[in-house]
């Protein structure tokens, strides 16, 4: 017959992408002992690449990789807007002399890595899919796919669009916001000496961004939003 497992952890974080990462790293510079659940049997990276702004980089340089990232990505300086419609420039930011205001295009594959390179082995734990949550006087008890029952002081859901964790906490499916959009990446055999600078073009519910990353590779995405979608939304 066989015995379900049952392990005790301080903190589970479930989910290993850009947040639960960086949440794992956070608490591991603290002295905290963590577990983090990953559903799949490696490190995923959903897209390619994303604009991280400085307070961005401020939470990088806490949890110590900041530095590690820089290296591997271009500066932004400044925003240049132009018009589908007219081809004419609507608007330019002007390059950020004085290093503040720090803008990169980071790859998340290089990110996702980074932050996990700097964990302790066996922190990980692949292939765990949360099918159910429950709670248990002050701890938190988690069931897997595969049997493996979890029970912890503290939970933190770092899982995504369907996240189990926000379903037990009853917070709100996601919704369709009505935007369309295409991305790619572009990379070089030599440096492509695109001028560091956030390329932004609109017009007519249509929006298309180019940046680059690093001397050799470019970040493009293209969107659609219908003009009865009303607000902004995210440049990267």
């Amino acid at each position: 017959m066989e015995t379900t497992q049952i392990v005790e952890e301080d903190v589970v974080i479930v989910g290993a992408g850009i947040a639960g990462l960086t949440t794992a790293l956070g608490l591991h510079r603290l002295g905290v002992k963590f577990l983090v659940l990953e559903s799949s049997d490696s490190l995923r990276v959903g897209g390619f690449a994303l604009g991280i702004l400085e307070n961005a980089w401020k939470a990088l340089d806490a949890v110590g990789v900041g530095d590690i990232l820089r290296r591997k990505h271009i500066h932004i300086h400044g925003n240049v807007t132009t018009s589908l419609i007219t081809g004419k420039r609507i608007s330019i930011m002007p390059k950020d002399n004085k290093g503040e205001n720090e803008q990169r295009c980071v790859r998340r594959e290089l990110l996702v890595d980074t932050l996990a390179n700097e964990l302790p082995s066996g922190t990980i734990r692949y292939l765990s899919k949360v099918v159910a949550v429950e709670k248990s006087s002050f701890s938190k008890i988690v069931h897997l796919a595969d049997g493996t029952i979890i029970k912890t002081k503290v939970l933190i859901g770092c899982d995504g669009v369907n996240s189990v964790v926000a379903k037990w906490l009853g917070f709100k499916e996601a919704t369709y916001t009505g935007r369309y959009g295409i991305r790619g990446w572009a990379e070089m055999e030599s440096n492509h000496n695109i001028e560091p600078a956030l390329m932004r073009f609109s017009g007519n519910d249509f929006r298309v961004v180019a940046v680059p990353c690093d001397e050799k590779s470019v970040y493009w995405f293209f969107t659609w939003t219908s003009s009865t979608i009303q607000g902004e939304f995210p440049i990267f």
